[in-house]
């Protein structure tokens, strides 16, 4: 069967697939994992690759290179992850010698992990040993402690994104990417996006129709629309010292539709408009206009999630007045627009 003509069978949870091929010849995915990891980082990934390993045998292409599979840790056995589940690691660093591709899981114990000393330098030395390096989430913190990502544009969860460009200059940060390749070093967005960056990576090496049918098994997007920031709550980088302009803020929340000009915000706290745009740039990193857009799209957002109204009506009552500019906003802040917002994140109950 050609290599574009794949199709997705409904039966194939119960058909027969040919033998396993070589081992010599099947690539090698290995995932490493440690203490209080993110489960969905492994589970997602790994049972992509085992898909596309999968469906290769159900079209006749047994003879070429699939996919194995390798969970790791620093020693064999169980390894809790964050959420509790434990999950069996059949090999510990020292018996891996070579992969085709390194994953690197990410999770609350990153830190941690970025302190052991043996498992960075193993990190370190495997980067030679491989055709493909990548992290998933907060992953790419593994492999900035172990220089891997120096110089590179990379990406990591969105709440983390400040915190990796904070600790390692030399990297350029790319907040609302979904995965960021540079070279032979792959970095994705928060936990599901292992997902999208394990199709890229199967695209890669068997062409565009494999990830296609396994996101069709799998029900997920072959190509997620937007970015990140589409999924993060409003404002988590955008703290502020000052209690009066962190008094402001809320108060632009909570007035979204109104007309706030920058004299009308600096009229709140009897500042001259000069001053005050000053100010609010030196306390929260963002203009005044600059907010009131994050504050009316956070507000659309709410409208879009748990309410039937109109988008006409929903850009009126946030601020926004014509329906045009909130998808110039929408586009802007979260690289999405309304309709396409609504349509993935509309409670179920409204539907």
């Amino acid at each position: 069967m050609s290599r574009e003509k794949l199709y997705f069978d409904p039966n194939i949870f119960d058909q027969e697939v040919e033998p396993l091929r070589d081992v010599s010849r099947v690539r090698k995915i290995g995932f490493l994992i440690y203490p209080d990891f993110e489960i969905l980082d492994l589970c997602g990934p790994l049972d992509a690759f085992f898909y596309a390993d999968r469906v290769l045998r159900m079209a006749g292409r047994a003879s070429e290179p699939g996919y194995e599979t390798l969970v790791i840790a620093a020693t064999p056995g169980l390894v809790r992850s964050k959420c509790g589940m434990e999950i069996m690691a059949a090999h510990g660093c020292a018996g891996i010698d070579s992969l085709d591709t390194h994953i690197v899981a990410g999770g609350e114990g990153m830190v941690t992990a970025c302190g052991d000393e043996r498992l960075i330098d193993w990190i370190r030395a495997m980067s030679g040993r491989v055709r493909r390096m990548a992290s998933i989430c907060t992953g790419s913190f593994l492999l900035a402690c172990a220089g891997l990502l120096n110089n590179r544009r990379v990406t990591t969860h969105w709440a983390f994104c400040d915190r990796l460009a904070a600790a390692y200059p030399s990297l350029c940060v790319e907040p609302n990417r979904i995965f960021v390749r540079d070279g032979g070093v792959y970095t994705s967005g928060g936990i599901t996006a292992g997902i999208d960056l394990a199709l890229a990576l199967i695209e890669e090496d068997l062409g565009r129709e494999a990830p296609r049918v396994v996101a069709g098994i799998m029900v997920v997007f072959l190509r997620r629309p937007g970015g990140q920031t589409q999924f993060s709550p409003f404002l988590q980088a955008e703290s502020t010292g000052c209690r009066d302009i962190g008094e402001l803020k809320s108060w632009i929340l909570g007035n979204s539709s109104e007309k706030l000009t920058v004299e009308r915000l600096a009229a709140q706290l009897s500042m001259s408009p000069r001053n005050f745009a000053r100010r609010f740039l030196e306390e929260t990193g963002v203009t005044p206009a600059k907010f009131v857009e994050h504050a009316r799209v956070e507000a659309a957002r709410c409208r879009l999630e748990q309410t039937n109204m109109s988008l006409q009506a929903i850009a009126e009552a946030c601020g926004f007045g014509a329906l045009d500019r909130m998808r110039r906003s929408f586009q802007r802040r979260l690289n999405v627009g309304p309709h396409e917002y609504r349509e993935r994140f509309q409670s179920t109950f409204l539907k």
